[in-house]
């Protein structure tokens, strides 16, 4: 990236951050008390666990799904705090084991700018940390003694692991249309989001109505956040994102960018994608930066980024009006136009 775009990108990011600092200085409250309880829920008798836990969570994630919970109960008038924040750590306890278990899976190198789990403790106790964290996360269910919680959340998990799956089978599978990533999408990072609103509408008591509604949102927000990181891969840079451009093409994914290139590129430029995807390997990955952004892949994914968003946003018009609903409109906006 040029000098000057890389300064307008960091603009951007500040202006997020401040965004997401004012949005949950509506739930700061519940924002402090789910801090404790992450805290609280992390500790172990086993040092090994309380090392590995305590540097994935405290790795500057910014935690937009247990936020998406505090916001979404607050939006539909939940009074319970207690619940409402154990159900916050437990969305965040099942999203860290996802990523200690992807980054083995991927073999990735580092994340948020800093090495990733396996590479600072080693494959075997990442994965057996990420167990423990799945395993938190359900017991923190049993506190919360909700069946409809336990419901949405066993469904959940199971869905995002088939989805881990679905993704493995795909990769180095240059031939993978739109509509198979959009189910693998869904599965891994849609149906969390999906999750964690729908949690917060039933710590409301609301009606199967207003579920359904949080339902959507939280399903089209997830997918478009997954194809605006997408595009990151693709448009971004290490200093921004804290991974490496191009990572995507070096663990054989077809994400949506890839997918649009593939179809609009020359013959020549195809069978260079073709093989990089088939090869995993992205020694070409500046060549393949330049053929998406010149068919215009980037730009067709962002918008299909849009649609989704705009999608969720319409699916909450009925709610009543108040911040906690505003800030989830915002949330919307920010995922949408996030740069990292």
């Amino acid at each position: 990236m040029r000098i000057m775009e890389i300064m307008k990108s960091i603009e951007k990011i500040n202006n997020q951050k401040a965004s997401l600092d004012e949005i949950r200085g509506l739930v700061s409250e519940e924002w402090s008390l789910l801090d404790q309880e992450i805290e609280k829920q992390l500790s172990s008798d086993i040092e090994l666990i309380n090392n590995v836990s305590q540097y994935i969570v405290n790795s500057g994630g910014k935690r937009i799904r247990p936020l998406m919970v505090l916001l979404s109960a607050k939006a539909c008038g939940a009074s319970d705090i207690d619940r409402i924040v154990k159900a916050a750590a437990m969305i965040e306890f099942i999203h860290t084991a996802t990523l200690l278990h992807d980054d083995v899976v991927d073999n990735s190198d580092s994340r948020r700018g800093i090495k990733t789990a396996h590479q600072s403790f080693g494959n075997e106790s990442t994965i057996l940390v990420g167990d423990f964290l799945y395993s938190r996360a359900f017991q923190i269910m049993v506190q919360i003694n909700h069946m409809g919680i336990m419901e949405i959340m066993s469904d959940a998990t199971n869905t995002i692991a088939e989805g881990e799956v679905l993704q493995l089978i795909n990769s180095g599978n240059p031939k993978t249309n739109k509509e198979q990533y959009l189910e693998v999408i869904y599965r891994k990072t849609g149906k969390l989001f999906e999750a964690a609103m729908v949690a917060g509408g039933l710590l409301s008591n609301q009606s199967q109505t207003v579920i359904h509604n949080l339902q959507i949102f939280g399903k089209e927000l997830g997918m478009a956040y997954q194809i605006v990181d997408d595009v990151l891969d693709y448009s971004s840079s290490f200093e921004i994102m804290g991974k490496d451009v191009g990572d995507d093409l070096a663990e054989g994914k077809a994400t949506l960018p890839m997918i649009y290139a593939l179809e609009r590129a020359t013959p020549e430029m195809r069978q260079m994608i073709t093989q990089a995807i088939s090869n995993k390997d992205a020694k070409n990955v500046d060549k393949i930066i330049d053929c998406i952004q010149a068919t215009g892949s980037i730009a067709s994914s962002i918008n299909d980024a849009q649609k989704k968003t705009e999608f969720a946003l319409h699916s909450i018009q009925s709610l009543d009006n108040n911040s906690y609903k505003e800030a989830l409109i915002n949330l919307a906006e920010i995922i949408l136009h996030r740069t990292y």
